[in-house]
This record gives C-alpha cells, sequence and structure tokens, in this order.
C-alpha cells in the first residue's frame, strides 16, 4: 500500500475495539498497528490528516492514535472535524506526540483530545486506555 492510503491489520475479535493510527512515521505506526492488533483490535493506519479522516469516515474507529504533526492536516484540525461528525463523539482519541509542553496539552484538550500521551508511549498505559474504551463500549452495546 501507499503511504497515502489506509492500511488495515488484524481482524476483528467480539472485544475488539475497530483503532485507527494516524502516524506519518512509517516504522512507528507499523510497530504499532501490529501491537495493538496483537492485543485483538481491528486496525487501520493513515499517514496524513486528509487520509485520516476518509480512514475514520469509512472505518468508524471506536479509538483515534493520533501524532499531532502531520502532513496535509496536523492532528488537531483532524479532531476538530471528528468531532463535528455525530458518529464520533463517544470516540476515544489518543495523542501520541512529541508536543509536551502545557500549551500543547491545553490545545489538545480544547479540540477535543481526550488523552495525550508523550512519545515514547508507555505501552501499559496505551492499553489501558483501550481496554478502559472497550469495556465502556461493550456497556454501550448492551445498553442499546
Amino acid at each position: 500500500a501507499s503511504p497515502d492510503t489506509p492500511e488495515e491489520h488484524a481482524p476483528a475479535n467480539d472485544g475488539a475495539l475497530k483503532v485507527l493510527i494516524v502516524e506519518d512515521n512509517r516504522d512507528a505506526a507499523e510497530m504499532l498497528s501490529i501491537l495493538v492488533g496483537a492485543w485483538g483490535h481491528s486496525v487501520r493506519t493513515a499517514a496524513d490528516g486528509l487520509v485520516a479522516l476518509e480512514a475514520a469516515e469509512a472505518f468508524r474507529p471506536d479509538a483515534v492514535l493520533l501524532d499531532i504533526g502531520l502532513p496535509k492536516l496536523d492532528g488537531h484540525g483532524v479532531v476538530r472535524r471528528l468531532r463535528d461528525q455525530l458518529w464520533s463523539r463517544e470516540t476515544l482519541i489518543v495523542a501520541i506526540t512529541g508536543r509536551g509542553q502545557d500549551a500543547d496539552r491545553e490545545r489538545s484538550e480544547e479540540v477535543g483530545i481526550d488523552r495525550h500521551l508523550l512519545k515514547p508511549v508507555d505501552l501499559r498505559v496505551l492499553r489501558g486506555l483501550l481496554s478502559e474504551a472497550s469495556v465502556r463500549r461493550s456497556r454501550d452495546v448492551a445498553q442499546a
């Protein structure tokens, strides 16, 4: 696949989330997608902000793991557009970024990012966030 098209990894299972990984560093995106897929989640990747929006609309992810410094449309722009969509209101959006100043964290919160994690990400924290999202999603489905 080209860097401009979303890629899909790992089949879904009953407790699985649909996770969109948005990262312009191909190696980082591939490593994260393999790891998240090994945790049992269905994964797609996108290498820039515009492809991320297309992939999100088609895939309707339960969680988005998002770099902020992206080509074509930065992560904050992606989140602003995603949060405008009714389907994404409950989507867990986690920034995974090298930008860790207080102003960066505040901006993430302002645009609707749920958690702001610094690279390199603590994998236990990330797995915990995805587990919480999976439990929340299961509860929502059971109530519907």
